[in-house]
């Protein structure tokens, strides 16, 4: 079994694995963008190269080259996926020697479906710029995996809450806003129960494998809000139009909310045997009180 792990992009997903292989006995490394950030990464234990989207240094070579198992959480910008766009002939070169490979991607690319289900079989059509990047980067790694014979599997994450990223802290903050937008519902995971299906799939490698990563309950954001007040003991923030506010959010957040859909995680169970630590928002957000 694989037991050397690199990650591009050493954030706030990919750490919660780190942690947690590291636990079983793995050896982690990795990418990060600042010297800083190199050093918080080496003072917790991880072997940290840099990486900023352009240079391909032979200390990221050498660590890859040590590695069986490889997964991607760096995110596609303008120019498409960087780190094919960097260091795609030195990637196929290493290709065989990986056991699994793994890219993070996000269930924005199902796009808005008013409300309505979807699954791994459902027609990607995403709806946003940036989930549209997504999907182009989902294909261009599956062309990589195709050509260099890559045990390629795709996480599509609903979106991430746990320690240091939750609405408790908004609201302990005071900066939670809840907004009345009738029929917006989403998915969520939170980033424990996220680890535990990656490293499933590490000990179960499926090649060519897509799995949805998410909850057991979509919900709205205000629902969720609400319930946080509920555990504070405080007044939950009142309902803002959303139609009145939108002109001020960010494009990321009106892009948030522009799609609606529930998320189904039939496979990610059936396949690698996952029981979800926190099943609902409710679990997560006491978890985190």
């Amino acid at each position: 079994m694989a037991r050397n792990l690199f990650c591009f992009g050493l954030g706030y997903s990919a750490l919660a694995l780190a942690r947690r292989l590291r636990a079983d006995g793995w050896h982690v490394a990795g990418t990060a963008r600042t010297s800083s950030r190199i050093n918080d990464l080496s003072r917790e234990g991880f072997a940290a190269v840099a990486f900023d989207d352009s240079a391909w240094s032979e200390a990221l070579q050498e660590a890859l080259e040590n590695s069986d198992a490889v997964l991607l959480s760096a995110p596609p910008d303008e120019h498409g996926d960087p780190v094919l766009r960097t260091g795609a002939e030195r990637l196929r070169a290493l290709a065989s020697r990986w056991r699994w490979l793994g890219y993070l991607s996000s269930t924005g690319v199902y796009g808005d479906r008013q409300g309505g289900w979807v699954d791994e079989a459902t027609p990607p059509d995403p709806s946003a710029p940036r989930s549209a990047k997504r999907l182009a980067a989902e294909i261009a790694w599956q062309v990589f995996a195709a050509e260099s014979h890559t045990p390629l599997h795709i996480f599509r994450i609903a979106g991430i809450y746990g320690p240091g990223r939750n609405p408790l802290q908004a609201l302990r903050a005071g900066t939670a806003r809840r907004f009345d937008k009738p029929g917006q519902i989403f998915s969520r995971i939170h980033v424990d129960d996220l680890a535990r299906v990656l490293a499933a799939s590490i000990a179960k490698p499926s090649p060519n494998a897509i799995y949805n990563v998410c909850d057991d309950e979509p919900a709205s954001q205000a629902d969720v809000i609400a319930y946080g007040a509920e555990l504070l003991g405080i007044a939950p923030p009142p309902l803002e139009a959303f139609a009145a506010a939108e002109p001020g959010l960010s494009e990321m957040a009106r892009s948030f909310y522009r799609d609606s859909k529930r998320v189904r995680n039939d496979r990610m169970k059936r396949e690698l045997g996952i029981t979800l630590a926190y099943p609902t928002y409710r679990e997560g957000l006491r978890a985190l009180k």
